[in-house]
């Protein structure tokens, strides 16, 4: 089989998705329990490769599918979300936007929870569109949610 090592992959994109599935065999290998040498032996029967970086993108899709039958499992961590970045910080949305996060935080959600408030009450695509009365609304909505929930309220 040819070696990847000669391939430059000049995409960003690609060499990310590349590094994220290289870095997903590594975490099945601790998963597994994998010492080097079976590791190795793994890589050189499924992938035709001694080393993951000299696997090409069949090989990995090989080898992750392998991993998975063994018993390996591969979650991906639930993301807080995207703070709105066109707010700023000595502005008064920037105020509301802190007690905003600090609501979320109490009640442990994400901030895609008020992306979904924004636009079901005001019709935003986004935080970052919603004007200070707009989120003053959003803020009153999380305040009630907390009561209703038997969250304190500060």
């Amino acid at each position: 089989m040819a070696s990847n090592r000669n391939r430059s992959y000049k995409n960003p994109k690609h060499v990310t998705r590349r590094h994220a599935a290289i870095g997903k065999i590594h975490i099945g290998k601790q998963q597994l329990g994998m010492d080097d040498d079976t590791y190795r032996a793994m890589l050189l029967a499924i992938g035709g490769v001694k080393s993951a970086k000299d696997l090409t993108p069949e090989g990995i899709s090989k080898v992750v599918q392998h991993l998975e039958r063994a018993g390996a499992t591969f979650t991906t961590p639930k993301r807080a979300g995207r703070r709105p970045h066109s707010i700023g910080s000595a502005s008064e949305r920037a105020a509301q936007l802190r007690k905003i996060e600090a609501l979320l935080a109490d009640a442990g959600r994400p901030y895609e929870y008020v992306a979904s408030m924004a636009k079901h009450m005001y019709k935003k695509d986004a935080l970052e569109f919603c004007d200070g009365r707009e989120l003053a609304g959003i803020i009153a909505g999380l305040m009630k949610n907390a009561k209703r929930e038997g969250r304190e309220v500060r």
